[in-house]
């Protein structure tokens, strides 16, 4: 498995896992050819056990979290701007009942779930990184979303699971062009699409990690914005005009990518540590779900 600048510290490890991003993958990837009991699809549920089965099964954590987001519209983030995320759509009725039973299968092989309706899974997992570091833990973070990037220690790293790479704080250097407590800065002003949060207008992600290599953060930046003009950069003066323009639009936006560290995530570490599971439930769900016989059995051997 490929590591790019992972971490090499001794520290105990909890995983915390981005579950609706393995969610989504599996409703886009899985064929429509399965079906519960009572005829609903659950093509995204059989991947995402198949996923859930091979990820413990290879890591084999005794402290695992998974999170998921129920505020697609209720976020803190929507109050402050409400064209966050406006861009996707609500998940269809058959999704959404997919998530439940992606939940209710976590939950019954004794792992702890974190959902919040003001919160998103990055708060989750974020909140929950800050509160295990001082209790001398690291965590890996399995996603592949670039801005978990910000949560990265000196022990911590993420693993995008699929693609079966670990990075720790300097990979997040090697693929953004900025440090990590730097990302948060960096998406302000380069903006993101998937979130709907356009940045500032004409500042893409090479000039805006170039901007933070000179200035450091955002705050410093708009502090010496007269300096822009005359630094080594393509379009300067026109990049000086359009922070002037945008600065206070750019401190909004990092409101939004920055994630929150006051979250309700875990903040013990027994919390995290897995339960023997419940056999019934699971048995339960695997008839509901007509999981085959591979399937149930991986499922059942992970149970303590």
């Amino acid at each position: 498995m490929d590591r790019v600048g992972a971490p090499s510290g001794e520290r105990p490890a909890v995983h915390l896992v981005d579950g609706s991003l393995y969610v989504f993958r599996a409703w886009h990837s899985m064929p429509d050819e399965f079906f519960d009991a009572d005829s609903h699809p659950v093509n995204a549920v059989h991947g995402y056990a198949r996923f859930l089965c091979e990820l413990l099964e290879s890591a084999q954590p005794e402290h695992i979290a998974v999170a998921f987001d129920a505020s697609l519209t209720s976020s803190f983030r929507n109050a402050i701007y409400p064209a966050y995320k406006a861009n996707r759509e609500l998940p269809p009725p058959d999704l959404e009942r997919q998530f439940v039973q992606c939940r209710a299968i976590t939950e019954a092989l004794g792992i702890h779930l974190m959902i919040d309706h003001s919160f998103e899974a990055d708060d989750l997992i974020g909140s929950t990184v800050w509160n295990l570091r001082a209790l001398g833990w690291r965590s890996v973070i399995v996603s592949a979303d670039k801005d978990f990037g910000q949560l990265l220690g000196e022990h911590d790293e993420q693993w995008d699971y699929a693609r079966g790479l670990r990075w720790g704080p300097a990979g997040v250097h090697q693929k953004l062009g900025v440090h990590p407590h730097q990302v948060a800065d960096y998406l302000a002003l380069c903006g993101d699409a998937v979130d709907n949060i356009p940045g500032v207008p004409g500042v893409g992600a090479k000039t805006a990690a170039a901007l933070l290599a000179h200035f450091g953060s955002l705050d410093s930046l708009l502090e010496r914005i007269d300096e822009v003009a005359f630094l080594r950069l393509r379009g300067a003066a026109g990049c000086a005009a359009k922070l002037r323009e945008h600065g206070e639009q750019a401190r909004l936006f990092r409101r939004l990518t920055r994630i929150a560290l006051d979250a309700p995530g875990a903040s013990t570490v027994d919390v995290l540590r897995r339960r023997p599971g419940d056999r019934d439930r699971l048995d339960t769900l695997c008839e509901q779900l007509r999981f085959g016989a591979f399937t149930r059995s991986r499922l059942r051997a992970l149970l303590r």
